[in-house]
């Protein structure tokens, strides 16, 4: 792994000024784009997987890149199911290096997360974990919009409860993230330094940590749902 990631830049020093007031926007609002084609086929495709698993505790890797953090969680929560969900098809079919055998408790789809989510919703399934490894930061102050946190589809996120947790090299990110899903949940959150496990979920996870950044993340446990 090349050591060689810079760290991310912002004009931004601190939490973002309008956060909050976003925050309240979005969770009074209705989010009515129309679900993509391509998405509601990998919603259906995944589930039917998880139900033919047997309806384990169900595991969502949000963003999951190549798959190797699916894999990883797959391998550790051998009694959970695993979705990996990413938007690029060219990510998804990225051969893995993996040593061993492949768990076969995991499943990568290829659809928007905006409409996952939207669909696990309305279908009221509820993952016990949901992870967020290394969004893309969107460092500007105008992009605040396009950060997890900042977008109509956080209060949804936050509404299919469970463990999330998100990790990032940008501090301001999960400060933001915490902030917003206080604000939303009135569960106290907040962001924290951390070393991750000998060998990182993700390529990012190990090359920043080979690059010698900091790493932080949120942790957030809410409640839920019984699963359907």
């Amino acid at each position: 792994m090349h050591a060689n990631s810079r760290p991310v830049t912002s004009n931004q020093t601190g939490i973002h000024d309008q956060l909050h007031a976003q925050t309240i926007r979005h969770v009074n609002s209705h989010y009515q784009r129309p679900i993509a084609a391509h998405s509601r086929q990998a919603f259906e495709t995944a589930i039917a997987a998880w139900r033919s698993a047997g309806n384990k505790n169900l595991i969502i890797d949000a963003g999951c890149g190549v798959g190797l953090s699916t894999r990883k969680l797959a391998k550790h929560y051998p009694d959970c199911f695993v979705i990996g969900i990413d938007q690029s098809a060219a990510r998804l079919a990225r051969e893995l290096r993996w040593e061993g055998d492949v768990p076969d408790n995991h499943l990568r789809v290829r659809a928007d997360l905006v409409d996952f989510w939207r669909l696990m919703l309305h279908e009221r399934i509820h993952p016990a974990h949901h992870y967020l490894l290394y969004p893309n930061p969107w460092p500007k102050k105008s992009q605040l919009g396009r950060r997890w946190h900042g977008h109509p589809v956080f209060p949804t996120l936050l509404a299919l409860g469970g463990h999330i947790e998100c990790r990032s090299n940008w501090k301001i990110y999960i400060e933001e993230f915490a902030s917003a899903a206080t604000q939303l949940t009135g569960v106290p959150s907040h962001c924290e330094s951390f070393s991750p496990e000998l060998e990182g979920l993700t390529p990012f996870e190990e090359k920043y940590r080979a690059s010698g950044h900091a790493l932080w993340r949120c942790e957030l446990h809410l409640p839920t749902t019984v699963q359907q």
